[in-house]
C-alpha cells in the first residue's frame, strides 16, 4: 500500500474505507461491523466516518469493529488511521469540543488520528480551529482538517491564525468530476495538503459506465479499479470509497496496485476532459 504524507509528515495509507451511509439500520449493523473487520483483515488501515452518518450509527459500527480486530490481535492500535468528522451546526468552540467527545466514546477510542470540519457551516472558522486546537493540545485528536471547502474556503482558512495547520481538505473527486483540478487541487499541492477524495467512484456510477469498459478490458481489470487506480494515480491524494461487500473490498484493495502508463492516461483525459473554468465545488 502507497502512502501519503500530511504536512506533519504523518504516512496515511493512499487507499482507505468510507463508511458513509453505514449505521443508519439496526438490521444492518452485523454486516457493516463484520464488512469493517474483514476489511481489516484484508489489511486497509485507513477508516473514515462523521457523527452525520447514521446521527452516530457509524462511528459505532467502527468501534465495534476496531474492538473486536484489537482484542483478536488483528492489529495494533497504532496500525490504524481513524478519521472523523464534526456537523457545521456544532463546531462551535464548546460544541466541537463536546461532538469530539461523543464521536470517541462512540469510536470506544482515547484519540482520533483526524478530526474534520464536515462543511463550511455559521459558527466563525476562527472559534473551530480554536477548539481544534484545543483538541490536539488535549490529546484528543492527532490531527486536524476541513471537509467540502472550495479554494476560496481554503483561501480564508489558510489567512487565519493557525490555519496552515490544517492538515486535509477532503472534498467528492472523480474521473467524473474533476472540477477541482482546475483550482483547488493545484493550490493544495502548492502547501502540501494533500486531498481526500470521498465517493472516488462517484457513488458506483463509474462501475457501469460504457466507455470505461474497453480500457479496463486491455488492461485485464474492472471498470471499478481503473477509475480507482486514476484517483489514487494522482499526486497528494487519498481515496475512501465505501464497499461492503467482500468482492468490493478486495476489488478495491487490488486497484492500489495498478500501474497506468501515459496512453492510459491519454485515453482517460480523452474520455473524461479535464477542466478549462472554474466550476462549483461539487458536493454529494
Amino acid at each position: 500500500m502507497n502512502h501519503v504524507a500530511l504536512p506533519s509528515g504523518t504516512p496515511v495509507p493512499s487507499l482507505g474505507l468510507g463508511t458513509w451511509r453505514m449505521g443508519e439500520s439496526a438490521a444492518a449493523r452485523r454486516g457493516e461491523v463484520a464488512a469493517i473487520r474483514l476489511a481489516i483483515d484484508l489489511g486497509y488501515r485507513l477508516f473514515d466516518t462523521a457523527e452525520m452518518y447514521g446521527e452516530g450509527g457509524a462511528e459505532e459500527a467502527l468501534g465495534q469493529a476496531i474492538a473486536e480486530a484489537l482484542r483478536a490481535g488483528a492489529v495494533r492500535r497504532d496500525e490504524l488511521f481513524i478519521v472523523s468528522k464534526v456537523y457545521p451546526h456544532n463546531a462551535s468552540r464548546t460544541g466541537t469540543m463536546a461532538a469530539c467527545e461523543r464521536s470517541l466514546q462512540r469510536l470506544g477510542l482515547d484519540q482520533v488520528d483526524l478530526y474534520l470540519l464536515h462543511w463550511p457551516g455559521s459558527h466563525p472558522l476562527r472559534d473551530t480551529v480554536e477548539a481544534f486546537e484545543r483538541l490536539q493540545a488535549q490529546s484528543r485528536i492527532r490531527a486536524w482538517g476541513v471537509s467540502n471547502f472550495d479554494a476560496n474556503g481554503m483561501a480564508g482558512l489558510w489567512r487565519l491564525e493557525g490555519g496552515a495547520a490544517c492538515a486535509t481538505n477532503q472534498v467528492y473527486y472523480a474521473l467524473s468530476e474533476r472540477g477541482i483540478e482546475f483550482d483547488l487541487l493545484p493550490r493544495q499541492r502548492e502547501r502540501n495538503v494533500p486531498l481526500m477524495a470521498y465517493s472516488p467512484l462517484a457513488q458506483g456510477e463509474l462501475a457501469a459506465h460504457p466507455g470505461l469498459r474497453p480500457l479496463a478490458d486491455a488492461l485485464g481489470v474492472t471498470p471499478t479499479q481503473l477509475a480507482l487506480a486514476w484517483v489514487l494515480h494522482q499526486p497528494g491524494v487519498i481515496a475512501i470509497p465505501k464497499a461492503v461487500r467482500e468482492a468490493h473490498l478486495r476489488e478495491n484493495l487490488a486497484a492500489a496496485g495498478l500501474k497506468l502508463g501515459a496512453a492510459d492516461l491519454a485515453a482517460l483525459d480523452k474520455l473524461f476532459p479535464p477542466p478549462r473554468r472554474k466550476t462549483s465545488l461539487a458536493m454529494v
